[in-house]
């Protein structure tokens, strides 16, 4: 068994928007957001190093912190386009109220069924998951080889909802009811089957 310690970037700049694979930067409010959670999890672990390595999706709303805090834990830091957010295409940067506004049944059938309906030019949700999967065998096979027992992953909303979704074994229909707070972290087992464990407590 592997923990994967999942942190969400903080707020953005385009925090109102669909922002995706727009590489939007961190506010000063979404860098403190991130290291006021990992300040609080290294006080309550009492370790002064309890991950082995940090992955970050690239964009550097994850990157930047990712980078701070392997810097100051002498971590290893490993980048991983397979990390980065689900990419909405023609709705990148746009808000979901101006998409309501002008795109309203469009919406709707991508908020009832991501499955079935992504925005034009998008990325699916088969094409997520697959991408989202890989990152995963990834993290798994190295921390296998190095032996590695538990990691900081730098990423985004939609990857940490769906790993929620598998974990829980809810369809993939359901992402969009999962949580995943801003600059909050979220703790899974991963097992040797590469199946997940969501933890309630980070």
């Amino acid at each position: 068994m592997y923990r994967i310690d999942l942190l969400r970037h903080g707020e953005t700049e385009l925090s109102h928007t669909l922002r995706g694979s727009t590489d939007d930067a961190l506010t000063e409010l979404g860098l403190q957001q991130m290291r006021q959670t990992v300040d609080q999890s290294l006080k309550q672990n009492l370790l002064s190093k309890p991950w082995d390595i940090v992955f970050s999706s690239p964009l550097q709303r994850c990157a930047l912190f990712a980078n701070e805090i392997a810097h100051n834990l002498n971590l290893e830091l490993i980048l991983d386009r397979n990390l980065q957010e689900m990419h909405f295409g023609d709705w990148e940067a746009i808000s979901t109220q101006v998409i309501y506004d002008t795109q309203p049944e469009l919406l709707a059938q991508f908020w009832e069924t991501p499955t079935q309906f992504n925005p034009p030019n998008a990325e699916t949700m088969q094409q997520f998951h697959a991408r989202i999967n890989q990152a995963m065998q990834q993290i798994h096979l190295y921390m296998q080889q190095n032996q590695f027992q538990r990691v900081l992953v730098v990423t985004h909303g939609g990857v940490i909802k769906l790993l929620k979704c598998l974990a829980l074994k809810q369809p993939l229909d359901d992402i969009l009811k999962m949580s995943a707070e801003l600059g909050q972290l979220n703790s899974f087992i991963l097992h040797e089957d590469l199946t997940l464990q969501f933890l309630e407590q980070s």
